[in-house]
């Protein structure tokens, strides 16, 4: 199977059925490497221009559910094809990168590609795109309800009661108050207070 070929099958694998095609044709479009990767806690997605690669690359974590997957993969060659066009001044999630995202993700925003739950949330989001989709709730949500491998005694931040005792990455701390997409909560064992993604998933205590 040539690169071409490999390149199809992967998207026909990571994204719903209905997109794969479009995707390997804006890889054919503007070629770059694109690596599906071990999961990353901290990113969905990577791209950086290097000035000193003649192709650039593009990385997505292996175990995203298709839909997450695709919106990732769209979000990243929205940045390569921003950069390309207007150069490397741009803000990363600047108003050329959302321009661009916009263009690329509405061919796909239809009920052939997404079920109407996540649909509703998307379209909202793609009126002024955050730097991440986690960053919208409502998005990140509806998204994640179709993860294949979800954990039972695992929750979203957003969901917990204040007052809970929750665990995240080995340590306990107490959900305070809720400011906008970010919750502030105090850690057991120190009495110090941190402001935590209200869509961080965290373990029930």
């Amino acid at each position: 199977m040539n690169h071409d070929g490999k390149f199809l099958e992967a998207f026909k694998k990571h994204v719903p059925e209905y997109s794969a095609q479009y995707c390997w044709e804006l890889w054919k479009e503007v070629p770059f490497n694109f690596y599906i990767t071990r999961t990353r806690q901290t990113k969905l997605g990577d791209f950086r221009y290097r000035r000193d690669r003649k192709v650039q690359t593009i990385t997505i974590n292996h175990d995203l559910n298709r839909f997450q997957f695709l919106i990732t993969y769209i979000h990243e060659v929205a940045h390569f094809r921003a950069f390309e066009k207007y150069g490397l001044n741009i803000k990363p999630h600047g108003a050329e990168w959302k321009a661009t995202f916009r263009i690329l993700l509405s061919p796909l925003l239809n009920e052939s590609v997404f079920p109407k739950d996540i649909l509703i949330p998307l379209k909202r989001h793609m009126v002024n795109p955050k730097a991440s989709s986690g960053a919208d709730l409502f998005l990140s949500k509806a998204v994640k309800h179709y993860d294949e491998n979800k954990k039972p005694d695992v929750s979203l931040l957003a969901d917990i009661t204040p007052g809970e005792v929750f665990e995240l990455q080995g340590r306990k701390f107490q959900k305070e108050l809720t400011r906008r997409t970010r919750v502030l909560c105090q850690e057991i064992k120190t009495g110090k207070k941190y402001l935590i993604s209200a869509h961080a998933e965290v373990k029930k205590v």
